[in-house]
């Protein structure tokens, strides 16, 4: 078998919950501002946050929704949103994260998959929690603010409870986000105490993160990115936070800007603004030192880009929500362009052909498998998935394409279920769409097969055009240069924006969805 992993020290695992790590560090500055809502600037001082989290928990319990219950959270980033994430743990409770952009019909999928109990939104989505909520074992309907005739959580606070309701570190799922995993529909990933603290503490320690990091809190808490990586981890680590509860490119950068933020925490749609868009020269950013793209890969000559344009070290890492979620982290004091990073301590992988299982040394392309103390428990309700995605032994399939070179670092190549096959060979999207915004007349993209009795499929590309747009001739003499001929696209698409995830991945199966349909 060969594995790899990095030469750095592992950290020590300790026996404690995450809100637990998380007090560690805020009891030694209870005055110090933790948590800022952008948009308003209200402020929660650490001692404030802890106080909140301890009433909040002892409500809930008193209310019936304490130890043992599950939670459904539905709301846009705010400081109340890390409140109510961590009075549930502390409660000994389970927190399912939930987009709040989902239609009544993904939101009452949810709720019923993972048996939540009640449901805590904020105004704008309460009709659709609402209607949401129907035929599910959600009965309560809680909202952060107020709405006519509706319960506040203002009103759930109660006596505090004083001490972490005692639960099992590694087998009490405290978080249930839900993710599609390398196949199929958002199933619920089951995540204990122990996946969390450690993957902070390997985060922590694999990103160099210093105390006094303040950052614009944009990616969602619902998602493992926003949740883990920056809640937690600035919370954990000494830093602040300032939330924001959706993306605006002035406001980002003016956060940024006014609290001297060391890094920024992004997705790759970000560094196409980072990287291109004229307002960057309007804002003070020469305290940024790093920015850090995760969730999706970021092609080399992008990450480049946004390295020259604000003066800084631009870096990636990987992971996924079956990971909770961070494996790779490029270091500060060694990057490699394109590369997603090193393993991080306590982690091992693989590269292994997908076709026969075997081992691959450095340098070829394989399935990339993880093991770590930072892999999920498992799928909830679905222990064919959970069988099909981790072995016997402990190693996670990742479901993406990766090579590991002769030093360790990692670069995916694409996802395995996304590769397109023409004529036999393979052609990676990400690498096509890498190539098409670094063009300095293209904004965005997004590169799927299209289906042809010959070939098998085409590449074909959904492009969004910048000022002055390129002509499709362009394109084609453009990527001609710089792929080989069984890489180049058979057909452009020009649209106004390409569908993603609310944590930067493209969806590519509703492009696929809409080619179907035509």
């Amino acid at each position: 078998m060969t594995t790899y992993k990095n030469n750095a020290a592992d950290i020590a695992i300790t026996d404690i919950s995450i809100t637990e790590r998380i007090f560690a560090n805020l009891e030694n500055r209870l005055d110090e501002v933790v948590l800022v809502d952008g948009p308003t600037n209200r402020s929660m001082t650490a001692g404030e946050f802890i106080d909140q989290v301890k009433k909040l928990a002892g409500g809930l319990t008193s209310k019936g929704f304490g130890a043992g219950s599950v939670v459904g959270l539905m709301s846009p980033n705010s400081p109340e949103y890390c409140v109510v994430f961590h009075a549930v743990a502390w409660a000994g409770g389970t927190v399912t994260t939930i987009n709040p952009t989902y239609t009544a019909s993904e939101l009452n999928h949810q709720l019923i998959d993972s048996g939540a109990e009640l449901l805590i939104t904020v105004p704008m989505f309460f009709d659709t929690a609402s209607e949401g909520m129907a035929g599910t074992k959600a009965k309560a309907l809680v909202v952060i603010g107020e709405v006519e005739g509706a319960q506040s959580l203002a009103d759930m606070y109660g006596d505090p409870i004083e001490s972490q309701v005692p639960v099992d570190l590694d087998k009490h799922s405290v978080v249930l986000p839900y993710s599609s995993g390398t196949t199929g529909l958002p199933k619920g990933v089951q995540l204990s105490h122990r996946n969390l603290v450690v993957n902070v503490d390997q985060t922590i320690a694999g990103g160099g993160f210093r105390e006094g990091e303040v950052a614009a809190s944009f990616l969602p808490f619902f998602h493992i990115y926003g949740m883990n990586v920056l809640m937690n981890v600035h919370l954990a680590a000494g830093g602040a936070l300032v939330t924001m509860p959706r993306f605006d490119l002035e406001l980002f950068l003016q956060i940024s800007q006014d609290y001297k933020s060391r890094r920024m925490w992004i997705v790759p749609p970000i560094a196409l603004a980072l990287a291109k868009h004229p307002l960057i020269d309007n804002y003070d950013l020469s305290s940024i030192e790093q920015v850090f793209s995760g969730a999706a890969p970021l092609g080399a000559e992008l990450s480049d880009a946004v390295s020259k344009r604000l003066n800084c070290v631009s870096l990636q890492g990987y992971g996924m929500t079956e990971l909770s979620p961070v494996s790779h982290v490029t270091p500060v004091t060694a990057p490699k362009s394109g590369s997603s990073g090193l393993a991080l301590p306590n982690t091992e992988c693989r590269i292994v052909d997908p076709e026969n299982g075997a081992d691959l040394p450095p340098g070829e392309e394989g399935e990339l498998w993880v093991k770590g103390p930072q892999v999920m428990m498992g799928y909830l309700n679905n222990p064919q998935a959970t069988a099909d995605t981790i072995t016997d032994d402990g190693w996670l399939k990742t479901g993406d394409i990766a090579i590991i070179d002769s030093d360790g670092y990692m670069f995916v190549v694409d996802r395995l279920k996304e590769l397109i096959k023409f004529k036999g060979f393979q052609v990676a999207p990400a690498e096509l769409e890498a190539t098409l915004v670094a063009h300095a007349g293209i904004s965005d993209a997004a590169v799927i097969g299209m289906p042809d009795p010959e070939a098998g499929e085409l590449p074909m590309a959904y492009i969004v055009a910048a000022d002055p747009a390129p002509t499709v001739d362009e394109i084609k003499a453009y990527m001609m240069e710089s792929l080989s001929s069984y890489k180049q696209l058979h057909k452009v698409v020009f649209v106004d924006e390409i569908p993603k995830s609310a944590s930067g991945k493209i969806l590519r199966r509703v492009l696929r969805d809409q080619l179907a349909g035509t």
